[in-house]
């Protein structure tokens, strides 16, 4: 994948930030500075394990907020929404009543991530169930649960770049 391509992950980034990457992508440093400052990745392999870690993390910061049905790893995620990860609310009707479950979705290629880059997509998905839109009280939630939440999802879209170059 070249250079152009991995970039996509920061686009929307300001010059401050990309100029950086750039420049460690440019001497082939990237790889090496991720795995320095990541170097264990975590070992939420299961589903189960995913769902427990999940809520607990709910638990501790949400608890008057809707039950989750399902937390899953999803292999669609990436390759179709452009997303690292999903939280659906699926009504379904049984009879007269309907009957209402949140799922949350985490794209497969974080099952070998940095558990704090985990943490940060988990929090982030949870704050979906408060705030449905990306706003300041979004961001303000998660930066609530996880005070180095902006730094995080920096450095998951970097984990993003390193996957893609991995992939070469």
């Amino acid at each position: 994948m070249s250079q152009p391509e991995v970039m996509k992950y920061i686009q929307c980034y300001p010059d401050h930030i990309i100029q950086p990457v750039q420049q460690l992508l440019e001497n082939k440093k990237l790889l090496p500075w991720f795995e320095q400052r990541y170097p264990q990745r975590h070992d939420i392999q299961s589903e189960k394990a995913l769902f427990q870690y999940t809520v607990a993390i709910k638990n501790q910061f949400m608890k008057k907020t809707a039950p989750l049905s399902k937390v899953i790893y999803d292999s669609k995620i990436h390759l179709i929404n452009h997303a690292l990860g999903l939280h659906t609310y699926v009504s379904r009707v049984h009879g007269n009543k309907v009957k209402a479950k949140n799922e949350i979705r985490i794209a497969q290629v974080f099952k070998q991530a940095p558990e704090p880059l985990l943490r940060m997509l988990v929090v982030h998905e949870l704050a979906h169930l408060k705030e449905k839109e990306h706003n300041k009280a979004f961001y303000q939630l998660c930066c609530h649960m996880e005070p180095n939440y902006h730094q995080l999802e920096l450095d998951a879209r970097l984990f993003m770049m390193v996957q893609d170059l991995k992939e070469k």
